[in-house]
Parts: structure tokens; sequence; C-alpha cells
């Protein structure tokens, strides 16, 4: 299935003063398929190579590291002429091999003509200090699950997507086609944006069949918890990981640290949500006491709200019933509108939003009166604030209480209601949120 990052991958190969590139995500949001499309479609060959499949790669890199020698050696390993600017080097779950790691730093500085790609799912927690890091000497580039508009290409819907890209406007989109989104959006909240669910939804369409797969990723998911952390640690990233889903659930969505356990305190469960972070599990959302730029000085990191990678996956957690997706509306309001603030998350951290950025970070605003904007992203110099509701609410209470008090340029909403732009007030119906704020431009 296409990727939109593939045309990032053919931006790397054509840089003259290539770096080996890694490419980093959660586990199973398609790393490895991505890479190999990628090498088969662009390169005469790709010379793969798992360390975690196959231990004893790792011999190759435990003497000095000297690229010109561990070419010759993966080549004859392989069976593969490893060719420079010809062929692809793809070396795989490379956080099994610190040396390897190290030996990009080496490629970059003396061999820069051999293409290599790298990709692993838990670099930032397996390496810790063991291995000098490469900094500087490789590019990265993320990979997420499945954004909505992937989706509707991945399921055969191009023709949507189109009618996304090429809306340049706020000026209302045909009915039919707005009632058809959301009918598409729901099936989003239900599938979420990883590749195996989206495979089997083309593949026969049952939901009972996405439902298994989502739960043994789920369970995947936990094995690593205490694959990469200790005993003790993970006990906490379990409990940490299990308590998302009932917070969103709540109308306060800040994380509190007593729903995990009664007595639970901060510092206990510090590195617990870090772990989870590093590992692509979750996204944070920062409160923000005041919005100005850069957002970051001005966040409050002991409050804040926390998100699950993937709104399918948030939806097997909580047991969703396939009969909702049927259902008019229902599904948008299910459980205080946890779906659509953590889709709406989801979005905005694949978004333009955030291009070029090193860190992907999430805010949102509150007050002590109560009122609560749920996202507010900086973009080109400016603050943009954005409340979500859940069905058709045109309610504004907390956005007019923040426009009254920082006076931006423009304010902003998402719902399920269609396009819109009335004074000083834009909405954006959640199937186009992928959308903002640059349709304000």
């Amino acid at each position: 299935m296409k990727r939109d990052l593939y045309k990032n991958l053919l931006s790397w190969k054509k840089q003259e003063n290539r770096k080996s590139l890694i490419l980093k995500g959660a586990r199973q949001v398609g790393k490895t398929y991505l890479l190999k499309e990628f090498g088969e479609k662009e390169y005469k060959d790709v010379a793969y190579f798992n360390f975690e499949e196959d231990p004893g790669l790792s011999l190759f890199f435990e003497r000095r590291i000297q690229p010109k020698r561990i070419i010759e050696q993966l080549s004859f390993y392989s069976g593969i002429d490893i060719l420079k600017n010809e062929n692809l080097i793809f070396m795989d779950e490379i956080q099994q091999c610190p040396r390897a790691l190290t030996s990009l730093k080496y490629f970059a500085e003396f061999s820069n003509e051999y293409h290599i790609v790298s990709a692993g799912s838990m670099l930032g927690l397996k390496l810790g200090n063991r291995s000098p890091f490469p900094v500087g000497k490789v590019d990265f580039l993320d990979l997420y699950p499945f954004s909505f508009v992937e989706f509707l290409e991945g399921i055969g819907k191009e023709k949507y997507r189109q009618i996304l890209a090429e809306k340049d406007n706020f000026e209302s989109l045909n009915e039919n086609f707005h009632n058809e989104l959301i009918y598409l959006l729901k099936l989003f909240y239900y599938i979420g944006g990883m590749p195996e669910a989206i495979l089997q939804y083309k593949k026969n369409g049952s939901f009972n069949d996405i439902r298994y797969i989502q739960n043994n990723i789920l369970i995947s998911f936990a094995q690593d918890f205490s694959k990469y952390s200790s005993k003790s640690e993970s006990v906490k990233i379990t409990a940490t990981w299990n308590a998302i889903p009932s917070q969103l659930a709540r109308e306060n969505k800040k994380f509190k640290y007593s729903e995990i356990f009664k007595n639970a305190r901060s510092r206990d469960y510090y590195e617990s949500i870090q772990w989870l972070l590093d590992a692509g599990f979750i996204y944070k959302s920062n409160n923000v006491k005041v919005p100005k730029l850069p957002l970051k000085g001005y966040a409050e990191n002991n409050i804040f709200k926390l998100y699950i990678l993937d709104v399918g996956l948030l939806s097997a957690m909580l047991n969703l019933p396939q009969r909702v997706v049927a259902m008019p509306g229902k599904l948008f309001t299910e459980f205080n509108g946890a779906f659509t603030e953590n889709y709406v998350a989801q979005e905005m951290i694949v978004s333009d939003i955030f291009k070029n950025m090193y860190q992907k970070e999430l805010y949102y605003w509150s007050s002590k009166s109560s009122a609560e904007v749920d996202f507010i992203v900086q973009y080109k110099d400016q603050i943009f604030p954005l409340e979500v509701k859940a069905g058709v609410s045109r309610r504004k209470t907390s956005l007019k209480i923040y426009g009254e008090k920082f006076k931006p340029i423009i304010l902003s909403r998402t719902n399920l209601l269609n396009y819109q732009k009335q004074d000083y007030l834009c909405n954006y119906p959640l199937y186009a949120i992928g959308s903002f704020p640059a349709l304000f431009y």
C-alpha cells in the first residue's frame, strides 16, 4: 500500500551529500515493508540484513569498523554484489547491534556512495548508553500509522482523497460527498491506521478479523514492555498504558496518576510515560499557561494528556462493538468523544504543522475557569487554537473565552459539520482536519 513518506525516501536518494537513513516508528506500522518496496522499485537490488532474525550478523561489526571490509563481508554473506550508488543496503532491527549503528558514522564520513537504510522499533530504549550514537551522521524519518487520507487511498477511495486535496476554501462540500466521508471516518475510527488491519479490511471486510489483528498487535506491544524493561518497570509501563483509554473516556481528559493506582505519584511513573513515548506507542500533549511563541517555553510539563498512537487500537482497547459503526452519530460521541480527540491528535502528528521539526509536540490550553481549547499549534509564526467537538455541536464557549483573552488571527473548530467560515471562525470537518490550519491561508 502506498505511503506518503515514499516521496521523502526519493528525496533522500537524490541528495548529493547523502547520509545513512534511519526510519523510526512503533512496531507494525510498516517500516520494513516500505523500505523493501522502496529498494525493489528504485534500486538494482536490495541487500537485506535483519539483526533480530540473524544475530550472527553482528560478528561483521566486532572488529575495527572499516566500511570497505564490512561491504565485502556482507556481499559475500548475502550473495549479492553490493555496488556503489546502485544497490540499497537495508539493516533491519538495527537496535540489536549497537556496533552496526555506530558504523553508520563511518559510512557517512568515508563511503557515502553506499546507500544505507535502517529500521528499528525500539532504538531509544534498546541502545541506552552502550554504544556511541552517530550524532549528525545519519538522517531520520518517522513512520506512523496511516493517516485518514492514506487510509482512503489504501481502501480504494482515492476519489475522496483527491476531493480533499483539491479543496482550497471553506465553501461547503457536496452533501453526498460530505456524508460519505463521515461514514468513511467512522470506519477509520474502528479499523485505524495499522497496515495489517487495513489489508484485512480490503481482503474480506470482516470486522471480527480486524479486531483479532488489533488484539494481536496489542499483545505484541505488551510483550515489548517486558522485553525491553526490567520486571518492576514493566509493571508500571503496563499499568500506565492500560490507564490511558479510561482517562480519555472521561470528560476531563487530563492525565491523572491517581487513576493508575490510588496513591500513585508522578515521580513513580514519569519514566514509564517516557518509555511509551520513546517507543512510539503514545503521543503527549502538554498544557500551556499562556499561548505565546515558542509554545514549548510556556508548557507545563506536569499537566498533560496522553493519546494512543492509533485510534483503531484505542477502539480495540475499549472493546468498541462493531455495531456502533452502523449507528448514525453514535461512534463519534461514544466514551465522551475519546475517539475524536485521539483521532485529531494522531492526524496532527503527521500533518504539515510538524514538517521539518525535530520534535513533534502537541499542546492544549486550559484556564482556571474550566475553559479548555483542545489543541493549539504554532504555524507560520502564528498560534492557532482548535476546539474539537465529537458531533455537530456549534458551541464554542471555551474558544470564545480564548479569543477574547488572547486575540488570535482566527479561531478554528472541527466537528461533523461541513466546511464553513463565518467572520472570525473557521469550521473544519473532522475528515478534513489534516488541512488545519493551512486551509486558512
